[in-house]
């Protein structure tokens, strides 16, 4: 049965919802609000595509736990023959004086006691789970392709194992890199080890740098590390949530799709940074809200694309059952062409510390 209970991971690029079992079961393709090639959160009770996980035989127990102070996931999952722990992480931090967030997960898997056996399964899909991938195999990567996108996984683990799911002994860590169709240079377990010290260490840096009082210090620090995971650096949109069509109700038909930038909402979201000394997230959506603002369309929407020019026509997805089973699976939100003039005060709001 899915649960809410998720882990997020990202790098204000891209980002991912992994269950307690370490699963991933929703990332958009590319960008926050992209084509979620992980769907296993709306693909009903029992999904059986949309997902990667890592599957110990024997599996007891899990725990789960952020690295501190970062956005990177730690799962430990205990089995009948050992123990196995669990990295995943989106690289962030800066690189040749700008800021590195590739569309990129990367996984690190390693026995930690015993000799665990693992399934190393990965089943993405494609068009909101209307296409299956077609699989082609490397020599050192897996690539699933459908008609207009590819993505490709690079890895040290077997090949063949990952291809046809066959269980394998974990003796040695191994490493996942999924991401656009691009060779990975370089070699990668060295590469994958530098980028989660460099990751760890940025924001290790962005969290030093939040003026924070002692009580509930630990609470506060992840809730100012979940809202920047919220912010689409590249154009300084802010999006309401990472997911779309979680009913607010059993059975209420109010799936909305929240993967977009409500200027109410961001405002608070820039407030609640702005409090603990995070102002660059401010200062981008200003950036964003001043394209919007010359833009000579017509009077300002309450919603918007991260990329202001798409649309956000709503539609339904047929081939995703919902949460737990609950449709509809609603893409795009309706709410575009809803006539809020409190917009307008939330703008002002979010830049009014600009001038104090």
């Amino acid at each position: 049965m899915s649960s809410l209970d998720l882990g997020v991971i990202g790098n204000c690029s891209i980002a991912s919802l992994i269950d307690r079992s370490g699963r991933h079961v929703w990332h958009g393709l590319g960008r926050l609000d992209g084509d979620p090639v992980f769907n296993a959160l709306l693909g009903g009770s029992d999904p059986q595509t949309g997902f990667m996980d890592a599957v110990v035989e024997g599996a007891k127990e899990s725990r789960q736990r952020y690295v501190p102070n970062t956005a990177i996931l730690e799962t430990t999952i205990d089995g009948a023959g050992g123990s196995m722990r669990i990295l995943d992480f989106a690289p962030r931090f800066r690189r040749f004086g700008r800021m590195f967030r590739p569309p990129m997960l990367i996984r690190r898997l390693e026995p930690v006691a015993g000799r665990p056996r693992v399934t190393l399964r990965l089943r993405p899909s494609f068009a909101y789970g209307a296409q299956k991938a077609q699989v082609t195999v490397g020599s050192n990567h897996i690539r699933y392709v459908e008609e207009e996108s590819t993505i490709r996984v690079t890895t040290d683990a077997p090949i063949a194992m990952i291809e046809h799911e066959t269980p394998f002994v974990l003796t040695r860590p191994v490493h996942m890199v999924f991401g656009q169709d691009e060779p990975y240079p370089g070699d990668l377990a060295a590469t994958a080890t530098s980028f989660a010290e460099q990751t760890k260490a940025y924001w290790l840096h962005w969290v030093r740098r939040l003026y924070i009082s002692y009580d509930w210090q630990e609470a506060i620090i992840r809730a100012a590390i979940t809202l920047k995971l919220s912010n689409f650096e590249e154009t300084g949109g802010i999006i309401a949530a990472h997911t779309t069509s979680i009913p607010e109700a059993p059975g209420s038909g109010r799936n909305w799709d929240y993967r977009f930038c409500w200027l109410r909402d961001a405002y608070f979201v820039v407030k609640a940074l702005n409090r603990v000394g995070a102002t660059q997230t401010m200062e981008d959506f200003i950036g964003f809200t001043l394209s919007l603002a010359t833009n000579s369309d017509g009077p300002l929407k309450p919603v918007y694309s991260v990329v202001p020019n798409l649309p956000l026509d709503e539609w339904i997805a047929e081939d995703l059952k919902g949460y737990r089973g609950d449709g509809p699976v609603r893409i795009g939100n309706a709410a575009v062409e809803q006539s809020q003039h409190d917009t307008y005060g939330s703008v002002i709001l979010a830049a009014l510390p600009l001038f104090f």
